[in-house]
């Protein structure tokens, strides 16, 4: 029974060492690069926060906590303060981009509001911007998030312009016209606006200009973006 019970024991010690040998193996997988093209105007630029605390940085920091430590995940930041959809879309067609982007979020509108531009610009400009954005994506849909446009009304800024009521208003229309669009093309679509209107009665959610977003505001957007993010980077 003795010498029975050796072979048993000798027997779980080859499976472990095989088993051990299996796990060193899988540590030989090449790393990957991650690719990630970041669309908008302030909002996605990170308009009165630090760099690192721009959405985009603190949606790749929250990424890296599930990929393996070789991997390695890149931002291209497409955003500047007080774009509409037109500027936006002249500034990537002046960039030579390849279409090989695993993630690509767009923000954008608030500025045509702001500006006031003609609404049927935005109708005409943001399908336009959305496919530019899946053509990035490799061309897969999957790839691509929408995020909705923050309500700047409700920001000591917003209070004291003549009528904020009327610009919550018209990103009500801003914001139901780009998600109607997504759930009629099956494109991931993220509300973020009711953090935004959360402004007066939490100031921490609002920059030090009395307009932008916070770093504070902007992990709460992490928090609801990442979900998506990491299912189309298969995490």
């Amino acid at each position: 029974m003795r010498y029975i019970a050796k072979i048993l024991f000798s027997c779980c010690l080859v499976l472990s060492f095989v088993g051990c040998s299996s796990d060193v193996d899988d540590g030989n997988i090449a790393p990957v690069n991650y690719k990630y093209l970041a669309l908008g105007d302030s909002y996605t630029f990170g308009q009165n926060v630090c760099f690192d605390c721009k959405f985009p940085e603190q949606l790749r920091d929250s990424i890296l906590e599930y990929v393996n430590f070789s991997d390695t995940f890149t931002i291209k930041l497409i955003a500047q303060t007080g774009w509409t959809t037109t500027n936006l879309k002249s500034a990537i067609a002046a960039e030579n981009l390849a279409n090989d982007y695993d993630l690509v979020t767009l923000l954008i509108g608030v500025n045509n509001q702001y500006q006031n531009r003609p609404f049927s610009l935005f109708e005409q400009e943001f399908p336009e911007l959305v496919n530019t954005a899946i053509a990035k994506a490799k061309g897969d849909k999957n790839n691509v998030v929408v995020i909705s446009i923050p309500d700047y009304a409700y920001t000591p800024f917003g209070q004291g312009t003549l009528n904020p009521s009327n610009i919550s208003a018209q990103l009500n229309a801003y914001n139901a016209f780009a998600e109607n669009y997504c759930l009629a093309n099956d494109i991931t679509f993220i509300n973020i606006t009711d953090i935004t209107r959360l402004g007066l009665q939490q100031p921490d959610l609002v920059a030090n200009d009395g307009l932008h977003p916070s770093t504070v505001a902007y992990t709460k957007f992490v928090e609801r973006i990442l979900p998506a993010a990491k299912v189309k980077l298969g995490l």
